[in-house]
C-alpha cells in the first residue's frame, strides 16, 4: 500500500485524538464535584424522561447516553428534533423531563434554542460542553465540562471520546454507581491501550470499497453512528451506520462484492445477536471486519478488553487511529474535509 502515514505527517486529527486517555484522565481529576452536583439534582427531580439534544458526532454521543441511562436507571432517553423550536417554533412540553445537551462548541442556534425553551418550561438543562466559556455554559443549569481543549481538526476525536466519559461519569453519579465509576477510573489506561493497537490490516480491504457498513448495538450503536460519519468526512468513503438488528431488515440487500462491513462490538448481552450477524454476513461471501468480536471468517482487529459500557470508547480510540492514516493514504486531509467547517451554525 502506497501514501504516507501518521507517523510521517502526524495530523492534527492523529494528535488531537492521541490526547483522548488525557481527556478522560482530566474529567477524573476535575469533574468529580460537578457531576455529584449534578447526581443528586437527578436523584432529586427524579426524571420521568430526559431529553437530550445535540447534532453531529455529539448526537451519536447521545445515542451512547440513551442506552446508557435507560439500561442503569430506567428512565426514558430519546433525541430532540430542534428544527421543532429553531424553525417551526412548536411549543413542546418538558414536564417532569431534564434536557441534556450536548456540544463542543456550545454555540448552535438550534441546540441554543432547545435549551431556552427547556429552561422556560422548568426543566433543568443539564449541559456537557467542551468550550467553557460558550452560550450554552452560561444558560444551563449544571455544566460538566468535557475539558478536551482546543480541537482544531474539523473532525471531532477528543471531544466524542470526553463527551461519551462525561455521560459514564454522570450515570455513575446519578445511580451512585461505584463498580461504573471503578470501570471509567482505568479508561485513560485502556484508551492508551487502544491508541497502540494496530488497525492497518483494515486499509486494504476498505480502500477497495465503494460503500461499506458500520454495524454496532446497544450501547454501541453511537459508535458505529461515529465510524460512519468519520469515513464520510475524512476519507471520502460511502459508509451507513445500522444497528445489528435493523441492517437484515433491508439494507443488507445493496452488499455486494468490494461492500465490506466494519463490526464493532462489546462483551455485553448484544454479543450473541452481533455474533450470529456476522456468520450470516460471512456465509454470504462478504467481507467483515471485526472489533471486539473474534468469528472464524472475519479480519479481527486487536483491541483492549474493559468493562462493557467502556469499551465503546476504546473501539472508537482505535478506529480513529486507522481512519487518519486511511484518509491519508486515500489522499484526503483530515484536518480540512471539503465544504465542512469546526462549527455548523444550524439554525
Amino acid at each position: 500500500m502506497s501514501g504516507e502515514t501518521a507517523a510521517d505527517t502526524p495530523t492534527l486529527m492523529f494528535r488531537e485524538a492521541a490526547e483522548a486517555a488525557q481527556v478522560v484522565q482530566d474529567q477524573l481529576d476535575h469533574n468529580a464535584a460537578q457531576a455529584e452536583r449534578i447526581g443528586r439534582l437527578l436523584r432529586e427531580r427524579d426524571p420521568s424522561f430526559v431529553l437530550t439534544v445535540a447534532r453531529g458526532s455529539s448526537d451519536h454521543a447521545a445515542t451512547f447516553a440513551r442506552y446508557l441511562v435507560e439500561t442503569r436507571t430506567g428512565t426514558l432517553t430519546g433525541s430532540v428534533a430542534p428544527s421543532v423550536h429553531s424553525v417551526y417554533h412548536a411549543p413542546v412540553r418538558f414536564d417532569g423531563g431534564v434536557c441534556l445537551v450536548i456540544s463542543q462548541s456550545g454555540a448552535s442556534p438550534d441546540l441554543l434554542a432547545v435549551a431556552r425553551a427547556a429552561r422556560a418550561a422548568g426543566a433543568p438543562v443539564i449541559a456537557l460542553v467542551n468550550v467553557a466559556q460558550s452560550p450554552l455554559a452560561e444558560l444551563a443549569d449544571e455544566v460538566l465540562p468535557l475539558r478536551a481543549g482546543p480541537e482544531r481538526s474539523v473532525a471531532a476525536t477528543k471531544s466524542f471520546i470526553g463527551s461519551l466519559s462525561a455521560i459514564v461519569q454522570l450515570t455513575a453519579a446519578w445511580r451512585q454507581d461505584e463498580a461504573l465509576s471503578g470501570a471509567l477510573a482505568a479508561a485513560p489506561e485502556g484508551l492508551q491501550q487502544a491508541w497502540d493497537c494496530d488497525w492497518s490490516p483494515a486499509l486494504t480491504p476498505i480502500m477497495r470499497a465503494r460503500s461499506l457498513f458500520t454495524l454496532g448495538r446497544g450501547i454501541g450503536l453511537g459508535i458505529a453512528q461515529e465510524a460512519a460519519l468519520k469515513f464520510k468526512e475524512v476519507c471520502g468513503l460511502h459508509a451507513e451506520a445500522y444497528s445489528s438488528a435493523e441492517v437484515l431488515h433491508g439494507p443488507v440487500t445493496i452488499a455486494r462484492e468490494a461492500f465490506p462491513s466494519l463490526v464493532l462490538a462489546q462483551n455485553d448481552a448484544t454479543l450473541e445477536g452481533l455474533s450470529s450477524l456476522v456468520d450470516e454476513l460471512l456465509a454470504r461471501d462478504l467481507q467483515v471486519i471485526t472489533a471486539g468480536l473474534d468469528r472464524p471468517g472475519a479480519l479481527v482487529l486487536p483491541t483492549p478488553s474493559a468493562h462493557p459500557v467502556i469499551e465503546p470508547l476504546l473501539r472508537i480510540q482505535g478506529f480513529y487511529r486507522m481512519a487518519n492514516d486511511l484518509a491519508l493514504a486515500l489522499g484526503q486531509d483530515p484536518d480540512h474535509p471539503p465544504f465542512l467547517n469546526k462549527v455548523t451554525a444550524t439554525v
